[in-house]
């Protein structure tokens, strides 16, 4: 497969998920938003959160003065100015289907299309925070038939390998960005860790990655922050947890290994990767801070992102 191509793919499934992300995060703001002023505490920082865990706060802070609903909704959804923008991203990701049209299925260009499609005519309204649910989840639902369609439909080689790198590498980094940022920007400095505002913020969280019912299904119990963390970091079982984001991205990149008959960097970073998540207990992470964990760990995914484009994209 030409680099190109490959370079093609990869980033077509990252804008994908990364507009998904982004709708996601937008999500957890809405509901946290739209909780009662008791249950909220009045900190009036969920969208501003929302902007730290999508980390374009420069560029935010560069177009904008305040982060109100509305000036969020437009920058995360809409804005040229954001190239992580659901648009921007959706309009990026059409382009690179269209570069690789005959590496994918005609239900995958379908899929990517329609979603061009039917979220163009958003982009000439202003949407109001009431609407915004309804656009999340055309978001969410276009991400979902594309991803659905390149599982059901592609070929496992080259093409399908590369492809879900993207999605991984991707998937990888929202999660611990959604997580770091939950203590440090979302929850009010006054706030109990454990009471009220702690319980539904973790529970708008694990709704916002399709998690809620998988908690209550391994853990049996109520809401608890180690157990949330220990659910989207370590448990291989959880789709988007970082352990098993790192099992895919290790496995393909084996796959691909094998294929060219050549292992490198990426290879081995993806395979270290993978065992010190395997050889982590989450009361090992809490002990050494959460957050020093977590910004390990991204930096970690950017350069496992930097290895796969230096051996393979360029």
């Amino acid at each position: 497969m030409l680099s190109r191509d490959a370079d093609s793919l990869y980033w077509l499934s990252r804008y994908v998920e990364r507009a998904e992300n982004t709708a996601r995060i937008l999500d957890v703001a809405y509901r946290m938003a739209s909780m009662p002023i008791g249950y909220n505490g009045a900190s009036g920082n969920e969208w501003e959160s929302a902007i730290v865990t999508a980390g374009c706060q420069d560029q935010f802070q560069n177009a904008y003065s305040d982060a109100t609903p509305e000036q969020v909704i437009e920058f995360l959804a809409f804005s040229e100015a954001n190239p992580s923008s659901i648009q921007r991203c959706l309009d990026t990701a059409r382009q690179n289907a269209r570069s690789v049209r005959s590496a994918l299925t005609s239900e995958m260009w379908e899929a990517i299309n329609s979603a061009w499609l039917d979220l163009r005519p958003f982009k000439n309204r202003k949407i109001n925070v009431e609407d915004l649910p309804r656009f999340l989840n055309l978001v969410k639902e276009a991400s979902l038939r594309y991803d659905g369609s390149a599982l059901r439909t592609m070929l496992r080689n080259d093409a399908y390998w590369f492809s879900r790198l993207g999605v991984y590498i991707e998937r990888a980094d929202n999660t611990a960005r959604v997580l770091d940022v939950k203590y440090h920007v979302l929850l009010p400095r006054d706030a109990e860790v454990g009471g009220g505002i702690d319980y539904y913020q973790w529970a708008a969280i694990l709704r916002s990655v399709s998690a809620l019912v998988s908690y209550q299904w391994v853990y049996h119990q109520n809401l608890k922050p180690w157990l949330v963390a220990d659910l989207l970091i370590l448990r291989e079982e959880m789709p988007r947890s970082l352990a098993a984001c790192y099992a895919s991205l290790s496995r393909h990149l084996d796959d691909i290994a094998q294929r060219y008959g050549t292992s490198g960097v990426a290879q081995r970073s993806a395979r270290a990767s993978h065992a010190r998540l395997a050889n982590q207990t989450i009361t090992d992470i809490f002990q050494n801070g959460l957050h020093e964990f977590l910004q390990d760990f991204i930096a970690e995914n950017n350069r496992l992102s930097v290895a796969i484009s230096n051996q393979y994209l360029s």
